[in-house]
């Protein structure tokens, strides 16, 4: 039997993974790769006001995020989802949890891997998480940790989309066609409702993604159609056959 191609995605809070890139996960589950989700928090303190407003305590966040983060996981077709829950706001992994990630990326051996913006003022768990993940996939390579162990090859790291865009020099250079898994996205996203208000938001980005889709598969002369996009940086550059 073939091996199924795989891929990581690394995120800092409960529903960074749906909004971001929630319709890539789809469509690769759907083209056979296994998709792990590494979660490292639940967002409970900096992304769950409404649940807090509703005055339920800390633990009660987290189980619900924790099981908002598990539905919409399951509708998108994840194959893991790996909850760290590290605490958020702010984030942070002692060398123990570096090593953790480390395993997981080497079990997994993406053919890549998404993540967060380097950059993000307005929350710095992102920002962070990009940080660590990049130094993991750094360890991941080193022949000399844990020797025997397989090591990990050159995934790239694809940045996904972040909140306020123009503010984090997020630049995309790649976009996907998601409208044939859009149905599972808005579902996935409904899942998270201590974050409503972001329903519409992600729905317009997504629909913002396409006609940049449009624009550059060419345009008015040609161009493919296109309902709903995610936009994506990478890292490194791509030696590719095939996205």
């Amino acid at each position: 039997m073939t091996t199924p191609k795989t891929a990581l995605v690394i995120s800092a809070h409960a529903a960074d993974f749906v909004w971001r890139c929630g319709g890539a996960i789809a469509l690769h589950a759907e083209m056979g790769y296994q998709v792990t989700v590494a979660c490292l928090s639940f967002g409970e303190r900096g992304e769950s006001a409404r649940l807090w407003k509703e005055g339920k305590s800390l633990e009660e966040v987290k189980s619900i995020r924790r099981a908002e983060a598990e539905a919409a996981a399951d509708v998108l077709g994840v194959h893991h989802l790996e909850c760290f829950d590290l605490g958020d706001y702010p984030l942070h992994l002692e060398q123990d949890d570096k090593l953790r990630l480390v395993d997981l990326i080497r079990k997994v051996q993406p053919a890549f891997m998404l993540c967060h913006s380097q950059y993000d003022p307005y929350n710095t768990d992102h920002m962070y998480t990009t940080q660590i993940a990049l130094e993991c996939r750094m360890i991941a390579q080193a022949w000399g940790h844990n020797p025997g162990e397989k090591v990990l090859g050159a995934p790239q790291l694809y940045l996904f989309e972040p909140h306020q865009t123009e503010q984090m020099g997020w630049k995309p250079d790649t976009f996907l066609d998601i409208t044939p898994v859009w149905d599972k996205k808005r579902a996935a996203m409904e899942h998270m409702n201590g974050q409503v208000h972001l329903w519409e938001y992600y729905t317009r980005v997504a629909q913002q993604r396409a006609n940049h889709f449009k624009r550059n598969s060419g345009g008015m002369s040609g161009g493919r159609d296109c309902k709903y996009a995610e936009g994506f940086q990478s890292v490194f550059p791509r030696t590719v056959d095939e996205l």
